[in-house]
């Protein structure tokens, strides 16, 4: 599933995306992470709203009625996060993905790097997303709203 965040392009295993909503209010969460936008309420779920754009050190921006959120999974926890633009599915090769320090040394949160016609996309793992101080503080606002 490849998105759009401040003109670049960036993608999740499409196994990870579970679908894309229009945006919707989010709630705020105490004592979350700053990563950590609020909760959204889906089908009867509580769900962490994360901001790629804090984790990615790009300007904050408020989202508006034109912005979505993708739903998707990590081994740990189902999540939602907004973006400026989803572009859909495409397949990219395995073979035109390379590990991402070849390209950027010390790009954290990147699964591979593909260069394709137009440009670089930006593949991310989700699954290190947060830290483990992040997740435990997630969890644990978590619980409490919830309690």
């Amino acid at each position: 599933m490849v998105f759009n965040l401040e003109q670049q392009r960036y993608a999740l295993h499409l196994s990870a995306v579970e679908r894309v909503l229009p945006m919707v209010a989010v709630s705020p969460l105490p004592k979350a992470p700053a990563i950590a936008l609020g909760v959204i309420n889906f089908h009867g779920a509580v769900l962490p709203v994360l901001d790629l754009r804090h984790r990615l050190a790009l300007p904050a921006r408020d989202y508006g009625v034109t912005a979505h959120l993708l739903v998707a999974r990590t081994s740990r926890r189902r999540v939602a996060m907004p973006l400026d633009e989803v572009l859909g599915v495409h397949a990219v090769a395995a073979t035109a993905v390379v590990p991402p320090d070849a390209v950027l040394p010390g790009t954290a949160h990147v699964a591979g790097i593909a260069g394709l016609p137009d440009g670089l996309l930006f593949i991310y793992d989700l699954d290190t997303f947060l830290s483990l101080n992040e997740e435990q503080q997630l969890t644990q606002a978590l619980e409490e709203t919830t309690e």
